[in-house]
């Protein structure tokens, strides 16, 4: 590992006198690149130079024979040795780009498309906390202002990496605003988080496309728009239907239910590189069933706890979640998504 670190620091230097030749200063896209490079090498050879640092702290207290001082270097260096093993981690090739989320009623009648309306502006509000984008797609409405379903994108830097953790069943327990009894009910709405996908990287070819165009309608079949700007397109090969409605502009209805569709279609055929793998849009989404959880949200008791997580930690405050402050729940979801990593590294290196 440290062999590794070692050319990498030497990489970085070479990117950083790279920089300060007038030939690449001079050329924006070249500078750029090795700017870019050098800004993801920065963190890690920091972290290097620092357990160096530690080491030479270890040999200069054995030398003097302070036993302390021995100690406190020999606990930074154990410290730093786990944190540059997170950094080396693979990272995931989709963590800078934008996300399609999709949010589904599941049991519980009305009440699960009312709770995967709380969903969705729960998303929103995180998401402008984050200082991110979000733009609905489609949706479904209910009389009540629940939601069947409901599609929409998340722009902004970062949001693969925060949100990929929120795909799966969620679970509601409260007292509807149907129940006359005061009774608690178990509800429950589905969430697949996919990333957009560029044309670049996945073509459609225009002649297995069926593209539809029709009114735009709200709750209860009103309609919303007088023009038929809403867009519909079935994928003929799969039968996979993408339907767009939000925008007035058809033009816009129909690039972003064509975004939508590469993602579908994208995630598709990468299960079918990768036959060992269970089918995640479908684990997403799961059956809409109250068992089938990664998250359960508990209103009489004040308490948001998400199945993945163990021990104290599991478990936060209802309020700030519904509000938007997702950053202390999805932070302990990294941790333990590198914990978990870390430990499967472990295990290969050892066989």
């Amino acid at each position: 590992m440290f062999d590794k670190l070692a050319k990498l620091k030497n990489q970085y230097e070479e990117l950083r006198a790279r920089m300060e030749r007038p030939e690449v200063y001079s050329d924006a896209a070249a500078f750029t690149a090795c700017e870019r490079e050098a800004r993801e090498l920065a963190p890690l050879v920091a972290a290097y130079e620092a357990w160096r640092r530690a080491e030479e702290d270890m040999a200069a207290a054995t030398e003097l024979g302070d036993e302390e001082e021995f100690r406190a270097a020999k606990a930074e260096r154990a410290r730093l040795e786990e944190e540059i093993k997170r950094m080396l981690l693979p990272k995931d090739p989709n963590d800078g780009k934008n996300v399609i989320m999709e949010i589904r009623g599941g049991v519980g009648g009305e009440e699960g498309m009312l709770f995967a309306s709380d969903l969705f502006r729960m998303y929103s509000m995180y998401a402008e906390r984050r200082g991110w984008k979000v733009e609905v797609a489609n949706s479904s409405e209910t009389e009540l202002g629940g939601y069947k379903e409901i599609s929409f994108v998340v722009e902004g830097e970062g949001a693969w990496s925060r949100l990929k953790f929120e795909a799966g069943g969620h679970r509601v327990q409260r007292v509807p605003v149907t129940e006359s009894g005061g009774r608690i009910h178990t509800s429950a709405a589905t969430v697949a988080v996919l990333p957009e996908i560029g044309e670049v990287e996945f073509h459609l070819d225009p002649g297995d496309l069926k593209i539809d165009t029709y009114r735009s309608s709200g709750a209860g079949g009103q309609h919303v728009n007088k023009t038929e700007s809403a867009i519909r397109i079935t994928h003929l090969p799969t039968g996979t239907v993408v339907e767009c409605q939000d925008e007035r502009s058809q033009y816009k209805n129909k690039d972003r239910a064509m975004q939508i569709l590469r993602a579908r279609l994208y995630e598709a055929e990468r299960e079918k590189r990768d036959a060992a793998l269970a089918s995640e849009r479908r684990a997403q989404i799961g059956s809409g069933d109250r068992s089938d959880r990664i998250r359960t949200y508990n209103f009489p008791q004040n308490r948001v706890t998400d199945h993945r997580l163990t021990g104290e930690g599991r478990s936060f405050s209802i309020a700030p979640i519904m509000a938007g402050d997702l950053d202390a729940l999805i932070d302990a979801l990294v941790t333990a998504d590198q914990a978990a990593r870390l430990a499967q590294q472990s295990g290969e290196a050892e066989r």
